[in-house]
Order: C-alpha cells, then structure tokens, then sequence
C-alpha cells in the first residue's frame, strides 16, 4: 500500500502575495471549489483577522460543501505577554467557522529576538497558549514553524524546543518552514530526518521557490519522512513564488509512488492549472513542467521521428497522465515526421514520401524566414496544409481596401475600411467604421461575408498582439501579428506578417475568417450550394 501524502494548497492566501495577483471574493471561491475538484487535502482561505475580504469568504465558505478538502483559516500565535484566550487574532480563527486553523510561530532565535522583540522562554509560551487554546475549542492545528530551517542552522536546540512545545500543547501536525527559500535539498533532508526522531507528531514540509528548489525541496522533505506539503497552484507567491504543487503533486504520484489524489483526479491537474491562470490573470508559461502547453511539444524532426515509433524516447511520462496533450510544432527545423503527424492529426491522407510533402516542408522554411512562426498558430499551419493537400477553392478573393483615420475637432479617432472583395463570383463594396483600423477592416470585411455566411456573427476576436522582428529599422521594421479568435464553443489563432502592420493584420483577421467558415462545427454556409464552395486562397 503507498504511502499517503497530504496535499496543503495555499493559492488563496500565500499565492495572493505574488506580484500582480489581487482575487475577488467570487475569485476566490471558484479557485477553492476547483482545488476540491482535483482533491487536495487542505484549502488555505486567508487570514479572517486581517481583512473584509478574507473574512467575507470563510462566510460564504460556512455555507458550502466541500468534498475531499477542509477549509482552513491562517494566524499567528498571540503576541508576546498576553493571554491566548483574550488574543483578537485567535479568537477570530475560531470564528471563522473552519475546521483547521494554520497558525505561525518564531524558530529561528534571531527572529524571535530582532523582529518580535521578546525572550526566548516568552516565544515558546506563546507557541504553546496558542496551540492549546485552538485545540480547546475543537479545531485540528497544523503548526508552521516559520524559518524552521534558518533557525535550525543557527540555534537546532532551540529550534527542536519550539517544535516541541507545539506537540506538547497538542498540535496535529507540525510543517517546517523554508520561509526565505534559501535551504539546499541535503540539507532538507538532513534536518527533516531529524525532526521526524524528535518528535511523534507528524510532519510537513514549506518550501519557497528563491532559489528555484522549492519543489525538489519538498520532494527531498517527503523522501525524509515529511507527509503534509504546503505549497500554491503553478507556484504562485510572494517574491520567487511558493513550491509548485503542479509539479509536486504529480512527481510525488508517478515519480515516487506516493499516494496523493486519485489517478482520475490526476487527470485534472492540467484543466485545474489553466483554470487557476486564467482567474488569476496570471501568464501560464508554456514550457511549466507537466500542464504547460509545450511539456510535451515536440519540435526537432528527429525527435518527432523517434516520438512516432514509441514517445517514451522523447517523454518521461504519458502526458494524459495528467490531463495534457502531445504536441508535434512545424517549423524551419520540420522534417517529414512533423508534417506526417500534423496531417494525420486533420485526418489529411496523403505519402510521406511524396514531393507535395517536401515542397510543404520548403515552403514552412520559406515563411518562417520571413517571419512566420507556427508554433502559436495553429489555424494558419491548418490552412496552408489543407490547400497543399485538398486544394481548396477560394471563399473570397481581395481585391482592394482602403483606410481613412481621421481626428475630428472633438479629438476623437475615427478608423473607417472600404473593403472591395469578390464572393461567389460577386463584387462587393463595402464600408464600415471600428475603433481602430483592424477593427473596422474587422467589420467591413464581416459585413461583405455575412450575407452569404450568416452564422460568422458567432466569431470574435479575443486577442490580438504585435511584435516587431527588425528593431534595427525601427518603425520600418516588418512585424507580425497574431490573433486569437473564438465561437465561444473553441478557439484558435492566426498570424500576418509584413512590414506594414495593417497589412499583417489583414492576412491574420482572413485566416481567421477563413479557419471558421471551413469549420463545418463552427460556421456552416447560408446553403448547400455555398457549403460545396468552402475553400481558401493563399496570401
């Protein structure tokens, strides 16, 4: 039987003292409900005495039902030469109406002396009142003991004694903090296996991320005998951010055979990941280990080569282990295999051997020299291999616009496009105004298809982002331009380059139309008629 491992997520309070990360309320609650989705043990709502917000969400927290997590409430011990029961700060995690309180004390004798101001005896009375008054009123105490490893290294008697005094005054568990991240694996190890021969209560691990080990920390804590880990959902935290329990959680279930959530709930992590991004407004890296969107990416065209007759020789897992995908990038360093298994993806059937495939592969070389880059642009490599494979027929062909910005006396910015597109062998004239350029030729170009495709109404566009590739020239320089567009339903993005940006947003925005309408779950046809004639042109 493995052995069980307590997953502690403090997303919710420490994460939140990340840089940029400010959570509504609701915010909060959506993140708890998904944390007791993927299984965790303990939810770390916040610290009920230090704010409305916090308080309002144990509130609301009262009245919910969580199923695999229990709710906890954050503090510290009572301050020095006071009496725990009249302390304002305990008093108010008791009220919170969580069933666990987390509560904070001083090891390291350099702390307790220069920050808090007191005497050593005084800090292990209030680590012991604060425990046992929390105790006297029913709730489960998880101890964390701040800078556990810092205090150890100066004063290891001293810090042993403050641990001590928590299990005395009937602690259930006690987490040894890396409170400035700054503890080496070894040494982790070294202490924890100490502590776990000094004391019968069990042990957790709190590691921070300063010196990027924060979750080799706690996997070397665990492998010592540690079986709590505190840590935040994609390592958000204050400076360098907290242990990433993203990857702990499964390093410690695939990699050390730990039992930690569900093999199903596993499957989660990814969705949950991306989730927790998302609502925090937070930039998910790709390359994140396990639930970035390139952990399994796979670019070199030997790579993919090798991936395609077994992907252990390319991944250390299965990347659905944890509710990831494979992915296989075109790019200038394509060879076949990458277009091979690009295409069987769109269930294109073509001969990998055949002169179309090299002459793809040529032409991806070509347009990435010129400033493509498919790797982020799904919806655009979809269509250049359709037409090198189906050979589409044309939805629309251009055959001119025309931009006017005017600045009116009120001082407001007029854009307004007059697109000149054929469609169905029909030219049209249209003309409309936007915000901004793209947003008119946007709207222009919209009310040219709407009559023949009505259901693009449904097509938004997200996102849009410029980068420019030649610094050197200036505002000469060619730039390229991607877009995100989504039917709410999915999404998908496209990229223009050129050196002017309204042209390379052009080229972007009718990709993007273009993806939708071959889309026969996104956008169907005004017919069957026009359904047959679903196609596309190259730029």
């Amino acid at each position: 039987m493995p052995t069980s491992v307590k997953i502690f997520d403090t997303t919710l309070r420490d994460g939140t003292q990340g840089e940029g990360i400010s959570l509504s309320v609701e915010d909060k609650i959506k993140i708890a409900r998904k944390l007791d989705e993927l299984g965790v043990h303990y939810i770390e709502g916040g610290w009920p005495g230090s704010n409305s917000k916090d308080i309002e969400f144990f509130e609301r927290a009262r009245t919910m039902t969580f199923t695999n997590a229990k709710i906890t409430a954050f503090g510290s011990t009572r301050r020095k030469d006071s009496i725990a029961a009249d302390d304002i700060n305990l008093n108010r995690l008791v009220e919170s109406g969580a069933s666990v309180a987390t509560i904070f004390g001083k090891s390291w004798d350099f702390h307790v002396t220069t920050a808090i101001q007191t005497t050593l005896e005084e800090n292990l009375n209030m680590i012991y009142d604060s425990v046992r008054f929390l105790k006297s009123k029913g709730m489960e105490v998880i101890y964390d003991a701040e800078h556990f490893f810092d205090g150890y290294k100066n004063n290891p008697d001293y810090a042993l004694q403050t641990i001590k005094k928590a299990q005395d005054a009937g602690a259930d568990w006690i987490v040894l903090c890396d409170t400035n991240g700054g503890s080496l694996p070894n040494e982790i190890t070294a202490i924890v296996t100490t502590v776990t021969q000094n004391v019968t209560t069990p042990v957790g691990i709190h590691a921070h991320n300063d010196c990027e080990l924060g979750v080799a920390n706690s996997l070397a804590a665990v492998q010592a005998g540690a079986r709590q880990v505190q840590g935040t959902i994609n390592g958000y935290g204050e400076r360098c951010g907290n242990a990433n329990l993203s990857s702990i959680i499964p390093n410690l279930q695939l990699k050390l055979n730990y039992d930690v959530i569900s093999a199903d709930k596993l499957k989660t992590l990814t969705s949950v990941s991306r989730y927790i991004s998302e609502i925090a407004n937070m930039h998910m890296p790709a390359n994140q280990p396990y639930v970035g969107n390139a952990a399994f990416a796979h670019k070199g065209g030997i790579h993919v080569s090798a991936i395609l007759k077994d992907a252990t020789t390319y991944e250390h897992t299965k990347p659905e282990l944890v509710g990831n995908k494979q992915r296989v990038l075109v790019s200038e360093l394509a060879g076949q295999s990458n277009v091979l298994v690009k295409a069987q993806e769109l269930n294109l059937d073509f001969n990998k051997d055949a002169q179309k495939t090299k002459e793809v592969i040529e032409k991806i070389k070509d347009l990435e020299h010129q400033g493509y880059q498919f790797e982020g642009a799904d919806a655009t490599l979809e269509l250049l291999l359709r037409e090198a494979f189906e050979g589409l027929e044309e939805i629309f062909t251009l055959e001119s616009f025309k931009m006017l910005v005017e600045k009116t006396s009120n001082h407001a910015v007029v854009s307004e496009a007059i697109v000149k597109v054929k469609v169905h062998g029909e030219t049209i004239y249209t003309a409309a105004e936007g915000n901004g350029p793209v947003n008119a030729l946007d709207n222009a170009l919209r009310k040219a298809l709407i009559q023949y495709y009505p259901d693009i109404k449904n097509v938004h566009l997200s996102d849009y982002k410029v980068r420019v590739l030649d610094e050197k020239d200036a505002t000469a320089g060619k730039v390229r331009v991607l877009m995100e567009s989504t039917d709410f339903n999915s999404s998908w993005n496209t990229l223009g380059v050129s050196s002017n940006i309204i042209e390379a947003s052009w080229y972007a925005l009718v990709d993007s139309l273009r993806y939708a309408l071959i889309s026969r779950q996104r956008v169907e046809p005004a017919n069957k008629d026009q359904q047959e004639r679903l196609g596309l042109v190259n730029h």
